[in-house]
């Protein structure tokens, strides 16, 4: 009955979010309290995207990992507690297996080996190490974890980076990286459920906080450690065990630099025999520059003979490092992302760096690297010389067929942080979302390649993020369309903007969607927008540099204008060029709108807005603790100018404001527990009026968040009109507006309320009647999502109660109904859900089965 057509969401800004698993090709990333898991294969190919969101952690994940060889994943988080899941590969689910606590602040980091043991970090500098109590009966497949031991490195020390090793059976070398340049090495010995841990050396070197470490084993004795630093080196170090440590250093005749001081250390067996006693040397082996900003993450090539060593930077490039044959030295052999030096601990960082990379190697031989940025978006490469994935670490560098040719290709986008706000396109074609990460984004179906013709290599269609019309310095707030082409935005700020689509996303949408432009015509349409260096609005490029001359008042003007031709219009150049949907670079920078006005009048921050069916009127309400504030604002869409009556009743906050679908009565509720109701006198001049038709006093006992009006043909009587609220309380009523008012003077009145047991949050009335009746989407405080049906009487009836793994894990903002038609009956219903979780979820509803 109901489906998830597509989830988007961010990717945490954190060291070690995410984490690949080659036995069944998921990836699982941390975003805000959930956990999203999806294929980076299906993604890439068919636009598949989240397939799942594991929801159980109370505050924002820090950290997951997957046990390597089990469809095992742990994951840490700020709710001090550990998470053990199960995915059943048959079933393709999860479970949620074990909860681990103990740990006395944020989870931050762990190190995993295998199955039988693991080491997590916490934020107050604590370790503890984990051990698998499973049974030695054949058929117990209930595995648990229990704590072995806690420990600490020093005081005032805090861990950024673990990486664990087995030496030997029963024995292993931890290595630890954190708040001061030292390196340390730790030997963890296990026997019958006991754990021995001693520090084996403190190795210096770095300059910097360590961020990342890598371990590879080279030989059955010896490994290689790889460390990343905040002073921007990589150090490579070598650990050697037993036969293969270097013992010249005995020889008091010889000189020895300090560099190649040898730290030596004993594992002592858990038993009394000295045989199974393991001794091991670390030294330092070589430096690695090249990287301009701190190393965020380092991962090693997974085949053994195949040394070769991926990081990841604050620079915002990925390298993929390896020895020269002939001197040894390691050199970078290929270089992703941007050519700049400009990261995450600069303050005009563009991209913000690079946090999280992953090397993933598929059993079909494929070969991806992805990371995250500061924007939550993934950036994926994928290597198209298939015979480099197999090539012999020895291979000449001559052989053409061994280099890697690594293509970016689309992979997932999502908001950084809560969405406030969310409204389908006059036709439907796309959905608009704002968020408190700053961004307006327009996601719309992929339904044709770039030639024209239908895609054939997957699905019908799949969703992506096609633009970014807006990147603000203010938390956006609320949205709306005013025609396929435009829409009006308002942020935490005092002013609304519209903005006006660019003939570049037009030719865009055309090429990939079935989104249309509607009554404007794309060669009247601006080529594309730009955003000013350290300015807030978009500002439109014109078709040509001719033009741009033209408008140049100054001579001053036309020397900047003749520096810039080369660059001019190279967004929409860019775009033109596109085989696929945009990329996370192109989001970026070059798919904004540019903004064509700007609506003051209110004295404090924008809270809601709306826009009546006609086009021609905009209301808006800005936050308020005073009556005086807490007004409504009216401003015509032709002059942009507001009018001179202000729609005065409330005393706090308007939460939501709503236009009927006439657009000849506007809806308001409130922070005060009131509605208020306003009905529209049409003037020659454009210049409306509206009378209070009714200031409904404690319309709810809590805050009304949310309202929404009934299609017509619901209501028994057709000159009546229909809403229905929602609010804290539990409560949604029906409330019917009649033509004449009643022996009482009264013209409005409650027809009917049901009690939900939790405060409802959002909601959307579907245009159409079904059966009769008006379907309601209900979004709750809870992440949960109802439909109800409603008929004039005011008979409440739960049709659909949305399934735990298709909802949000924290309370839905909004809930938005794709608008329909007549012609649409036989189709599936759309209904997008925005939650503070940072998701923007996309579901069709059979349209058949609500149907009582």
């Amino acid at each position: 009955m109901v489906r998830a057509e597509a989830t988007f969401a961010g990717c945490n800004r954190e060291l070690q979010i995410s984490d690949y698993n080659p036995l069944n090709n998921l990836v699982a990333f941390g975003s805000k309290n959930t956990i999203s898991i999806f294929d980076p294969i299906e993604t890439n190919k068919l636009g598949t995207g989240i397939s799942h969101t594991l929801k159980s952690h109370t505050k924002h994940v820090v950290t997951v990992k997957w046990i390597p060889g089990t469809n095992i994943l742990i994951s840490g988080s700020e709710d001090k507690t550990i998470k053990v899941w199960k995915y059943d590969s048959e079933k393709k689910s999860f479970e949620l297996a074990q909860t681990l606590t103990g740990h006395g602040a944020t989870v931050t980091t762990f190190a995993i080996f295998d199955d039988k043991l693991f080491v997590s970090g916490c934020a107050n500098g604590e370790l503890k190490v984990w051990l698998s109590s499973t049974s030695n009966e054949e058929n117990d497949t209930q595995s648990e974890f229990v704590l072995g031991e806690s420990f600490i490195i020093k005081a005032g020390f805090y861990q950024l980076a673990l990486s664990l090793t087995e030496v030997s059976k029963s024995q292993y070398v931890l290595f630890v990286g954190g708040t001061n340049p030292n390196l340390y090495a730790y030997s963890i010995g296990t026997s019958n459920q006991s754990v021995s841990v001693n520090q084996c050396a403190v190795l210096t070197g770095h300059e910097d906080w360590i961020k990342s470490i890598a371990i590879k084993r080279l030989t059955d004795e010896t490994f290689y450690i790889a460390s990343g630093s905040q002073d921007r080196y990589i150090r490579l170090w070598k650990l050697s065990l037993n036969g293969s440590i270097d013992n010249s250093d005995q020889d008091k005749t010889k000189l020895t630099l300090l560099s190649n001081k040898q730290y030596k250390f004993t594992i002592e067996s858990s038993t009394a025999s000295p045989e199974f006693t393991t001794k091991g040397a670390i030294s330092f082996d070589a430096i690695i520059m090249g990287h301009d900003d701190w190393i965020s993450s380092l991962m090693w090539h997974p085949d053994p003979k195949n040394v070769k060593l991926l990081s990841g930077s604050a620079d915002t490039t990925i390298m993929i490092w390896e020895p020269d044959t002939t001197s040894g030295i390691w050199v970078s052999k290929v270089r992703l992302g941007e050519m700049s030096i400009k990261g995450a601990s600069t303050a005009t960082g563009a991209s913000g760096g690079f946090w999280c990379a992953l090397w993933m190697f598929t059993k079909d031989g494929a070969e991806f690297i992805l990371t995250n940025g500061k924007t939550g978006s993934f950036r994926c490469w994928e290597n198209t010389n298939t015979g480099a994935v197999s090539a012999s670490a020895s291979a000449s560098a001559d052989d053409a067929s061994a280099e890697p040719n690594f293509v970016q290709v689309p992979c997932l986008t999502g908001n950084m942080k809560d969405i406030t706000d969310l409204e389908w396109s006059p036709n439907g074609d796309y959905l608009l979302s704002t968020s408190l990460d700053q961004t307006t984004r327009l996601y719309a179906r992929w339904v044709k390649n770039a030639n024209g013709t239908l895609r054939k290599d997957g699905p019908l269609s799949s969703w992506h993020e096609f633009a970014r019309p807006q990147i603000h310095g203010y938390d956006m707030i609320c949205i709306k369309p005013l025609t396929s082409s435009t829409f009006v935005s308002g942020g935490d700020e005092k002013i609304m903007r519209s903005f006006n689509e660019p003939k570049s996303i037009a030719n865009l949408l055309s090429r990939f969607t079935d989104v249309t432009t509607g009554r404007r015509s794309i060669e009247s349409m601006p080529e594309s927008a730009s955003l000013p260096v350290l300015g807030l609005s978009n500002k439109a490029e014109l078709d040509n540099v001719e033009q741009q001359h033209q408008n140049a008042d100054k001579d001053e003007e036309e020397e900047d204008l003749e520096n810039n031709d080369q660059a001019k219009n190279i967004s929409s150049e860019i775009l033109s060029t596109l085989q696929t949907p945009p990329l996370e670079d192109h989001l970026q920078r070059h798919t904004l709108w540019p903004e064509t006005e700007k609506l003051y009048g209110h004295g404090y921050e924008i809270t809601t807005l709306d826009i009546s069916s006609d086009g021609r009127l905009i209301a808006s309400a800005c936050r308020s603790n005073v009556a005086s504030h807490a007004v409504i604002r009216i401003f015509r869409t032709d002059t942009w100018l507001q009018l001179p009556q202000t729609l005065a009743g409330h005393e706090l906050t308007i939460t939501r404001l709503r236009w009927n679908p006439t657009g000849d009565y506007l809806l308001a509720v409130s922070r005060d527990r009131q509605f208020s109701l306003w009905q529209r006198n049409r003037a020659d001049d454009g210049n409306d009026d509206f009378k209070l038709v009714k200031l409904q006093n404690k319309a709810h006992s809590r805050i009304v968040w949310d309202c929404c009006w009934l299609p017509s043909g619901i209501l028994s009587s057709s000159s009546s009109v229909g809403f229905v609220t929602g609010s804290r309380d539990r409560y949604l009523k029906l409330w019917e507006k009649f033509e004449t008012p009643d022996e009482n003077g009264e013209s409005v009145k409650l027809v009917g309320s049901v009690r939900l047991t939790t405060a409802i949050t959002s909601l959307d009335s579907y245009s159409r009647a079904v059966d009769g009746k008006c379907v309601i989407s209900v979004g709750l405080e809870n992440g949960g999502v109802l439909l109800y049906s409603v008929d004039g009487e005011g008979q409440f009836e739960l049709l659909k109660t949305f399934e735990e793994e298709l909802i949000p894990s924290d309370r839905v903002s909004r809930v938005s109904f794709r608008k329909s038609s007549s012609s649409d009956e036989k189709k599936p219903i759309l209904l997008a859900i925005g939650s503070v979780d940072n998701s923007v979820r996309i579901f069709s509803i059979d349209s058949k089965e609500l149907i009582v």
